[in-house]
């Protein structure tokens, strides 16, 4: 494994780095058996709070002995076997086992207990599955297109592509030391559609459909990322490259590589990707790329092909194979529990293939669903809580892990997102959907720059007492002409919000008073 410079020079290694140095994040995985021997609490600190997220495990001080499990699902899709599997382990832990979707297609495991890691892991292997590479300074779970394969008017389909940038990294899921030192975390998406479904803008590396001289491909855009210090949006490589294997894999492959190698680590608020661009200024970025390539980059093309307005993908439509149809079901703020996981396995195998997908918007999508099951279908119980015609602020609501879960968040984020947007839903006509996203802490796993409406959470000053609270962001956009937010007002207890945001909803968003 090759370190950057700046890392060799132990007096410049930031805490983390000193961590990585002394021993490999992903040497863990020989151990796991005799950590749950011994159990959480008689493990190195080090390994039981950090190393331990190089295979996915996340050590949660707010609920001690229960471990929060992270899975690698590319593209957002699942089988009902594997989502059966899943639902079977989280249902082991009664009512501390759930499932949260992710805002990068995912699933994250809730309630998950040392002493089972060894059996889950196997069950994981039996069912194809791997959790290996998903936190601290690896790349996170590769998005795509949650229509791939099924839209008539998709340009691209992503799902192999997807796959195989995975497996290039995570050695088919078994663990690539190439990979697991970067300076910090890394996200891909490949968008095939026309939409921006994957939120291109906010990723280190996009992959975006472009014509070039009649041929279609993608421009690529670099970057892109959220932190508590700085939020950026991507900016273009100046490169286009074929819908391929070889040029998509090996230009992700050239770009970690150069990251890795040259990417800052002093300062761990300054080790994204954005941040080496800036320094060495982007065409030092692209040179290095292509001396890693062994050739030059095709220019990118004038104009990318994303031309439609964001869609949610909840409802039911039709698919371009002639008699099949998909239903996006609304998941309230992503969560899961084990009877909603078979049901949902069951539901996929009963009428259609098997097939589950996830969406960034953390809903779920049943595909393949023929013409004589659908009505069968829209009749299960289920879409009773999981509906395709959900009100619209629930509709649009996306939420972080919150502190219910989450050391890092300053604010109970989901549970209160789900009763704000409920309420707001009861005392207000809205004549559109408006996209709200709630972040507990500035770290922005809830993306609140992308939303109409933002809120990260934070701590205030009420009545003389320090109370939860957030600051509001606005003008965030997805989809084609995608940019950022920004923060419009800071410090708004979280016990104020309701009136504040009603006001908003009536005053930008063309909402009535019912």
């Amino acid at each position: 494994m090759v370190q950057s410079t700046q890392s060799k020079n132990k007096e410049k290694l930031n805490k983390f780095e000193k961590i990585k140095a002394e021993k490999d994040g992903l040497d863990i995985k020989d151990e796991l058996e005799h950590f749950a021997r011994i159990g959480w609490e008689a493990m190195d600190k080090t390994d039981l709070e950090h190393r331990l997220k190089w295979v996915g495990i996340f050590y949660r001080p707010v609920t001690p002995g229960k471990f929060m499990l992270r899975m690698r699902m590319p593209n957002g899709i699942l089988n009902s076997d594997q989502m059966r599997v899943l639902g079977h382990i989280v249902q082991r832990y009664g009512d501390d086992g759930n499932a949260d979707i992710t805002t990068r297609q995912n699933l994250q495991l809730r309630g998950i207990r040392l002493e089972d890691i060894p059996d889950i892991f196997n069950r994981l292997d039996a069912a194809n599955m791997t959790s290996v590479q998903s936190g601290m300074d690896n790349v996170r779970n590769i998005t795509g297109s949650p229509m791939a394969g099924l839209d008539a008017d998709e340009l691209i389909d992503t799902r192999e592509l997807v796959q195989k940038v995975q497996d290039m990294i995570t050695n088919h899921g078994e663990g690539n030391y190439d990979f697991t030192n970067l300076p910090r975390k890394f996200n891909i998406a490949i968008e095939g559609g026309r939409d921006n479904s994957v939120h291109a803008e906010i990723n280190d590396i996009a992959f975006v459909p472009a014509y070039k001289d009649g041929n279609l491909g993608f421009n690529v855009v670099v970057g892109g990322f959220f932190s508590a210090k700085r939020c950026e949006a991507a900016i273009p490589l100046n490169a286009w490259v074929p819908p391929t294997e070889d040029a998509v894999v090996e230009l992700c492959r050239a770009i970690l590589t150069v990251f890795r190698d040259h990417g800052l680590r002093s300062n761990r608020q300054k080790s994204r990707l954005m941040w080496l661009i800036d320094e060495w200024g982007l065409n030092k970025f692209r040179e290095a790329v292509e001396a890693e390539l062994g050739y030059k980059l095709t220019p990118e093309a004038e104009k990318d092909a994303i031309d439609w307005e964001k869609r949610d993908h909840i409802g039911v439509f039709p698919q371009k194979q002639a008699g099949l149809n998909y239903v996006g079901l609304h998941i309230p703020i992503g969560r899961l529990y084990a009877e909603d996981m078979l049901d949902l396995a069951r539901m996929a195998e009963v009428y259609g293939n098997g097939e589950i997908r996830l969406t960034v918007e953390q809903n779920v999508i049943i595909p393949n669903i023929s013409d004589d099951n659908l009505e069968p279908f829209l009749e299960e119980p289920i879409l009773e809580k999981f509906s395709i015609s959900p009100k619209p602020l629930q509709r649009a609501l996306v939420s972080c892990t919150g502190a219910q879960f989450c050391n890092f968040a300053l604010v109970e984020t989901k549970n209160r997102a789900l009763a704000l947007a409920k309420e707001l839903d009861e005392i207000l006509e809205l004549p559109q959907t408006v996209r709200i996203h709630w972040t507990g802490c500035p770290n922005s796993c809830g993306q609140p720059q992308v939303a109409d409406i933002g809120l990260m959470g934070t701590k205030v000053r009420k009545d003389g007492t320090t109370v939860e609270g957030v600051d509001l962001y606005m003008g965030g956009k997805v989809g084609k002409d995608a940019h950022l937010g920004t923060c419009v007002q800071k410090g708004i207890a979280c016990d104020d919000l309701l009136p504040v945001l009603s006001d908003l909803l009536i005053k930008n968003f063309g909402a009535k008073r019912k």
